[in-house]
């Protein structure tokens, strides 16, 4: 209803204009949001048309999520909707980041089965920025590589690239990713086996061996090897000595034997396979066949 005397609405009415409650009303009244215009000869707040328009905004921005220091500064006119919807979007951003983080973390902790503590180092795991996550993978990076000068330069650009590209907004299979990956890299058995494959690729690298030889090494074995599966040619045939001639030349067959093994390891594998869900990439291709045959073909003519 009206005031008699002022004409003005009371809270009572205002509340049914607007279908709010009196008591939100007059909490949001008590926090300056919405003052009332005059007050009643008993003292009751009083409230004029343009409070009815002012009350729908504040409730728009509360229902957007708004606190009221910010309805307050955008009803005194400090600030505009604009400026404080653009605040708060940046804000909202940072909590779905952090929202789905905590997924992720959640997700891990069920499928695992994983004890408190191993919850609590997921989590740290989880939320580092990403100069933290930087300086772990440079620890990784300087160890494996530690005095070895003459390693393809591709193999060091390719793993950092694996370790290192988190999206600024991840998914939880993203965030899952890197913190198995966080946890692998820090392992000194894994760190062992990757500074022991690339010991393997720099020992018969010279300083006229061009960058990339490994990569295009592996892609010619894919190759070659394949081809033999596919003549039916068995790895203890007397056909198999000339593929591996034309793969490995007059290279020492217990040499490359050992840095098959150690590229073919399953730590290195699961490494690449949690590089490309965290760069968005198809799984990379094992190609398991083409590596057992030319291992096999290599211990073959070792034991002859």
């Amino acid at each position: 209803m009206t005031d008699d005397s002022t004409g003005l609405l009371t809270i009572g009415a205002l509340a049914r204009a607007t279908g709010l409650s009196v008591r939100t009303i007059r909490y949001w009244s008590d926090e300056g949001a919405l003052p009332p215009v005059a007050r009643s000869s008993g003292g009751y707040r009083l409230y004029d048309a343009g409070s009815v328009a002012r009350l729908e905004l504040v409730r728009t921005l509360r229902e957007l999520g708004l606190g009221l220091d910010d309805v307050r500064r955008v009803l005194t006119g400090e600030t505009t909707v604009a400026r404080v919807a653009a605040a708060h979007v940046a804000a909202l951003d940072a909590q779905i980041r952090s929202l789905k983080v905590t997924r992720a973390v959640l997700s891990t902790v069920a499928r695992r089965g994983s004890t408190a503590e191993e919850t609590t180092l997921m989590n740290k795991l989880a939320r580092l920025s990403a100069a933290e996550r930087g300086r772990i993978i440079e620890d990784f990076m300087a160890e494996v590589f530690d005095g070895i000068d003459t390693a393809d330069p591709d193999i060091r650009t390719r793993l950092r690239f694996a370790a290192a590209n988190l999206p600024d907004d991840p998914t939880p299979e993203q965030v899952d990713a890197w913190v198995e990956m966080a946890e692998l890299i820090q392992d000194p058995e894994f760190r062992a086996d990757m500074r022991r494959m690339i010991e393997l690729n720099a020992a018969d690298r010279g300083p006229d061996v061009r960058s990339g030889t490994s990569l295009w090494f592996m892609s010619r074995l894919v190759q070659l090897a394949s081809r033999a599966l596919q003549d039916g040619i068995a790895p203890d045939s007397p056909r198999a000595p000339g593929v591996l001639r034309e793969l490995i030349g007059d290279a020492d067959p217990v040499a490359v034997r050992e840095r098959l093994a150690a590229a073919t390891n399953v730590r290195p594998a699961r490494y690449r396979e949690l590089s490309a869900i965290m760069n968005g990439l198809e799984p990379p291709a094992a190609y398991e066949e083409p590596f057992r045959w030319v291992v096999a073909a290599l211990e073959a003519q070792v034991a002859r």
